[in-house]
């Protein structure tokens, strides 16, 4: 899911190049409408350098409620470092410790964070029961 179609258009083109039959494109603003999934309707949730938006929590929580039981989230964001050559202004990057914050406030535990050298950091999560 993205906002861009072009985005979606290429992870389906790559998709069908590795040959991936799982994978389904959807192109949707999910930061303001939510995803349209259905409560518990998916065993993962990958979310790419998107909580400087607006409304962190609420990605969060919407990531939370289409999980499964026991669901992971996977977050991948841009380190709060002003030597990154691309990524959002520093004044609204979020710092790994905030993104655990606001997992923690939207059911999440962490599991794991990661080093993700030279420009991201990632911390995976499972969804409370």
């Amino acid at each position: 899911m993205d906002i861009e179609p072009d985005l979606v258009s290429k992870v389906i083109e790559q998709g069908a190049v590795a040959q991936l039959a799982n994978i389904e494109g959807i192109t949707i603003d999910f930061v303001s409408d939510g995803t349209g999934l259905e409560d518990g309707s998916v065993d993962y949730v990958m979310l790419f350098n998107i909580l400087h938006a607006e409304k962190p929590l609420s990605v969060l929580k919407e990531a939370s409620r289409i999980l499964r039981p026991n669901g992971k989230l996977g977050i991948i964001h841009w380190n709060y470092d002003s030597t990154t050559p691309r990524g959002p202004p520093m004044s609204i990057r979020p710092k790994p410790e905030e993104c655990e914050e606001w997992a923690e406030k939207a059911d999440f535990r962490l599991i794991k964070r990661c080093d993700l050298k030279p420009y991201h950091y990632g911390l995976l999560f499972a969804r409370r029961e």
